[in-house]
């Protein structure tokens, strides 16, 4: 970090709702946001956007013709970018840079368009620009109408946060001095849960918590998928209107064992938590929301990682997965709002199934994590000005 960054908007649209006030409410309650759905005759528990909110990206997809063959992923990048735009009070002619990455991109699109070539061994005209992955950020430059710098990528479930640390980058470079950046999900379709059934690691009974994230007792894996997209606008220097303030960035990547493997002490968290945290005092850390993904290994290797960080006096922890699900790509931003939300409201969003919760004094100071496939891990400082 050479340059202090400042957040100055963060949108989203997700299971918790589609504005800070629904979001923030939804996050107060102790209830979860999975349902059990259908997907071709076999039922599995997922987060879904509501039904009310599908109707606002519906009115999206019929305001202009060219957005009615557009995914999901991209329409909800189109709706959170629309409004974190809206609050930063930015404009076209700014020029700012673009990055928002998806980890699966648009898979709806993708499965009907295979299921459609399996069929007639012919594939549709549009099959080919609507699901690339760079058609997320170039249809959200379009529809804001900018002319700056427009990337999309996908690094598995830490897309989000490796989204944010390019637009610091292109941020200290000089070559910006503002970036929208995020990631956007739409996965709930019947090939993507059936991946994640194969893998064994996928939550198969609707109990009061389907997910158990951060529940380092239990004895299945938990996963739930969500979906949503998630948008953080930064600017550089310490700004009056800042949420907050980024004060370090880590990254690491860990030999694996197999595709899908991370060390039972997360080593590539350690290692990204120790660059965050650089010179900065590790006990003055209030909060760490964790990327907690509701499987054995995952939530305890990383619980691990803190506690090798931080010894014998680890932060009060949390997670929002056991309330929306894994949104993989979009969950880094989405943990981001959340550590945004608790430094603005000065409320810790506990787990309602964990038992003598620590509790933090203050919220002054939040490290979130994520980590994807491939061992590869982001941890984000936030601070409260």
């Amino acid at each position: 970090m050479y340059k202090p960054i400042s957040i100055t908007a963060v949108a989203s649209i997700s299971s918790l709702g589609k504005n800070h006030e629904e979001v923030w409410k939804n996050y107060k309650n102790n209830n979860h946001c999975i349902l059990e759905k259908i997907f071709q005759g076999n039922s599995a528990l997922v987060a879904s956007i509501s039904e009310d909110n599908k109707k606002e990206i519906e009115k999206l997809k019929l305001s202009d013709s060219k957005y009615k063959s557009l995914d999901d992923t991209v329409l909800y990048a189109i709706y959170a970018s629309r409004e974190a735009v809206k609050q930063a009070g930015w404009k076209s002619s700014e020029n700012f840079g673009i990055n928002i990455g998806s980890s699966r991109g648009a898979t709806s699109l993708f499965e009907n368009y295979h299921k459609s070539f399996l069929k007639n061994n012919k594939a549709k005209t549009l099959s080919s620009p609507t699901t690339t992955l760079g058609n997320i950020a170039s249809w959200v430059a379009h529809d804001l109408q900018t002319q700056g710098p427009e990337i999309s990528h996908s690094i598995t479930c830490s897309t989000a946060l490796h989204a944010l640390l390019n637009g610091i980058a292109w941020i200290n470079s000089g070559m910006c001095n503002k970036f929208l950046v995020g990631g956007s999900e739409a996965p709930l379709t019947p090939f993507t849960i059936a991946q994640m059934q194969a893998l064994k690691i996928y939550a198969n009974n609707n109990e009061d918590y389907p997910c158990k994230a951060l529940d380092l007792s239990k004895n299945h894996n938990t996963m739930v998928l969500g979906e949503g997209a998630a948008m953080v606008c930064l600017e550089e220097g310490e700004k009056d209107n800042a949420l907050a303030t980024i004060k370090g960035i880590g990254y690491a990547t860990e030999i694996l064992e197999h595709n899908i493997s991370i060390s039972s002490d997360a080593q590539c968290f350690q290692r990204s938590m120790k660059m965050a945290l650089g010179d900065f005092p590790a006990e003055d850390i209030d909060v760490i929301v964790m990327h907690a993904p509701g499987t054995i290994k995952g939530d305890l290797s990383e619980y691990k990682a803190i506690e090798a960080i931080f010894k014998n006096d680890l932060p009060a922890v949390t997670s929002n997965k056991w309330k929306i699900g894994h949104t993989f790509g979009a969950s880094g931003t989405l943990s981001l709002e959340l550590a945004i939300l608790m430094l603005q409201q000065q409320q810790f969003i506990e787990i309602p199934y964990l038992k003598n919760q620590k509790q933090p004094k203050k919220i002054k100071n939040v490290l979130v994590n994520a980590v994807g496939f491939g061992g590869n891990a982001v941890s984000i400082l936030l601070s409260k000005l």
